[in-house]
């Protein structure tokens, strides 16, 4: 059962990375569609790019959960914490690398959206196979949701401070 839960995660982390990946362009591909651009990146700026991360995840966790919950009770909750998780970690590796060399390198923020959509599923794997933490699903479903509402509203009205503005 464990094997399976890991393939199932393995398989969420694939499409996250493909869709994260796809997602990066969606919105120049569609001409600039403000619409697109709530879901995807509008400019360069570390913010915007956590939306690589969030939104596929969160699709996936969607179909997840309702394929899965039978088999492991705590997927849904999982997930969502994995989601929470990954998206912090992205501004968190991303300032930690810029301020100790002081330079930005596209490469290296590349990975950092892979590492951090591995291991956001990683601890997604942990808590669907342990249910530890699961009383805290409440607070993690919160989360989920202010971090949507926070994407829907900064992505047109974004504060002045160095998270939001492209580097």
């Amino acid at each position: 059962m464990q094997k399976t839960l890991l393939r199932h995660m393995a398989a969420g982390f694939v499409f996250t990375a493909i869709a994260g990946t796809l997602f990066h362009f969606l919105y120049d591909w569609s001409g600039q569609n403000a619409v697109v651009g709530l879901f995807t990146p509008v400019n360069e700026s570390v913010w915007e790019h956590i939306k690589l991360l969030f939104f596929p995840m969160l699709l996936f966790s969607a179909f997840a959960t309702q394929k899965w919950e039978s088999s492991y009770p705590c997927i849904g909750y999982a997930l969502l914490a994995g989601i929470v998780f990954g998206c912090l970690l992205i501004p968190v590796l991303y300032y930690t690398y810029t301020g100790i060399f002081g330079i930005q390198i596209a490469a290296v923020d590349i990975a950092i959206f892979y590492v951090s959509a591995l291991a956001a599923f990683l601890l997604a794997y942990r808590l669907a196979s342990t249910c530890h933490g699961e009383k805290w699903k409440w607070l993690v479903r919160l989360l989920v949701i202010l971090l949507a509402a926070a994407f829907f509203i900064f992505t047109f009205f974004p504060p002045s401070l160095p998270l939001f503005t492209s580097p």
